[in-house]
């Protein structure tokens, strides 16, 4: 028998499979410590329960989010060194354009200094109040800026995306259905433009098939909509094409990427994900006019053109890290990880969105704490009780993060996000995570709920403080003002 961090005898799980050799060695190392079963249950009290407010000291094992949290390669580390700092024309940057341009065929390249500024360039211009932006699944920050402009994000995901056990390969595909009603019926005028996520991230990191993003395509240019796609998982999201979708199999990722790319009126990117950097993003469009007005908006907020809020050192970094990105053993060794995690948690009959998506493993937290109704914030519970067990820190997507305040947006799912940062975590941290949840799970039915006692009115996800609930059946009111939006990321 083991033991679990509070001394409790634990039965012996049967190993899971070996997770892939990585495609790469290590070359610098950076030490973490596990803190004592007190100490995170001081930093827990000192967070306000949120585990956004803990020290990154305080956390052995960190899966809050796949964004920015990549370890870059070495030749993306001597391409900081190369840097043209600039103002204007940085050489880095023409570098950079010519990668966008190469890899998506789209012209106007306009850097920005991570996904969410992309996002408010875009809705800044083409949403307005009353509009309707449909989408497969919005995030958490895409949703929020839809809603600040004063339009409704629609999800109009297919019906399998809500079914944590359907085996369905590609469920962020758009219901097309619900599409073409859309955009033929009497609400027409009111959608500004088509959005989908690759891959859909709200949903379990599930990707969106080619087939479907053909559909969604021709729909759009019968209906004269323009079509922008977040492709801030882009690469994950054309490997699973390769390795999923019938006839796909002898492309090669880039070009199934360069395919997807071609379909659409202009992407957006966080380049934290699939551009393997700590920060970056950009906006490429194929409209001049718009592009001209994005730029004009850039400059008030984010900088000159040619860096777009970034030092020009970045931009060489992420000209690297997206080509690195589309590397086919660096994609089976990633998408790898996160199914060896996910075998690693049914194997104890942990329940989880299945099948595994490309860059994260989501807990079904109806299954798991059954006995917590949603005013309790199950989620929210399941993620400090991950932390209190062995210091790993996940993220609630469910009721805090999309909380109702958007009409129509909120999946009808309560999950807790294990991101895996690429290129940073091996087998045998894999390995003591799945421990974790399965000590947790072992113990579930004594798991309490919580309350939330302050939060702002938008994101409230990143900042907001909790409390314990009493005993297992004792409810406690929200308090009042608690409400906020929160979106995409």
């Amino acid at each position: 028998m083991g033991s679990s961090a509070f001394g409790r005898a634990v039965a012996p799980r049967p190993p899971a499979a070996s997770a892939p050799v990585e495609p790469y060695r290590i070359k610098v190392v950076e030490p973490i410590a596990l803190p004592a079963p007190a100490e995170r249950e001081a930093a827990l009290v000192r967070a306000g329960y949120n585990l956004f407010n803990l020290r990154s000291e305080e956390v052995y094992i960190d899966l809050l989010t796949d964004s920015g949290t990549s370890a870059m390669s070495d030749r993306q580390w001597a391409g900081l060194m190369v840097g043209d700092e600039a103002y204007a024309g940085s050489r880095n940057f023409a570098h950079f354009e010519a990668t966008v341009r190469e890899l998506t065929g789209i012209p106007h390249v306009i850097p920005a200094h991570q996904g969410r500024a992309a996002e408010h360039l875009l809705f800044g211009q083409l949403a307005h109040r009353g509009d309707l932006v449909p989408n497969n699944m919005h995030f958490d920050t895409t949703q929020a800026h839809v809603v600040r402009v004063g339009a409704t994000p629609l999800n109009l995901a297919i019906p399998e995306a809500y079914d944590c056990d359907d085996p369905h390969p590609f469920k962020g595909n758009v219901d097309l259905a619900r599409l073409e009603e859309l955009l033929a019926g009497p609400s027409a005028a009111r959608v500004p433009l088509v959005m989908v996520t690759l891959t859909n991230n709200t949903g379990g990191g599930q990707p969106v098939s080619l087939a479907n993003l053909r559909g969604v395509a021709r729909l759009c240019r019968a209906h004269r909509k323009p079509l922008y796609l977040d492709i801030c998982r882009w690469a994950e999201n054309a490997y699973f094409i390769r390795t999923r979708e019938p006839g796909q199999a002898r492309r090669s990722v880039r070009a199934i990427g360069r395919e997807v790319a071609d379909l659409a009126d202009g992407v957006l990117m966080s380049a934290k994900k699939d551009g393997l950097v700590n920060m970056g993003g950009f906006l490429a469009v194929r409209d001049p006019e718009l592009a001209a007005r994005l730029k004009e908006d850039l400059i008030l907020y984010e900088g000159f053109p040619t860096y777009g809020g970034l030092a020009r050192r970045d931009l060489e970094a992420i000209s690297i890290g997206l080509a690195e990105a589309m590397d086919e053993r660096y994609l089976e060794h990633r998408v790898g990880q996160v199914r060896f995690l996910a075998d690693s948690l049914t194997a104890r009959g942990i329940p989880i969105v299945r099948p595994p998506g490309g860059h994260g493993v989501y807990l079904d937290v109806r299954r798991f704490l059954p006995h917590l109704a949603p005013d309790r914030l199950p989620g929210q519970a399941l993620v400090v009780e991950l932390y209190r067990e062995g210091a790993v820190r996940g993220v609630e997507v469910g009721a805090i993060m999309f909380d109702g305040s958007a009409p129509g947006s909120p999946p009808p799912l309560e999950l807790l996000r294990l991101a895996i940062p690429r290129r940073v975590y091996t087998e045998s941290h894999l390995r003591y995570v799945a421990d974790v949840v399965g000590r947790v799970w072992d113990r579930r039915a004594g798991v309490r709920g919580m309350r939330m006692v302050e939060a702002p009115e938008r994101m409230r996800h990143f900042t907001a403080r909790f409390a314990p609930l009493g005993a297992p059946g004792v409810r406690s009111p929200r308090r009042r003002g608690t409400r906020g939006v929160s979106g995409t990321g």
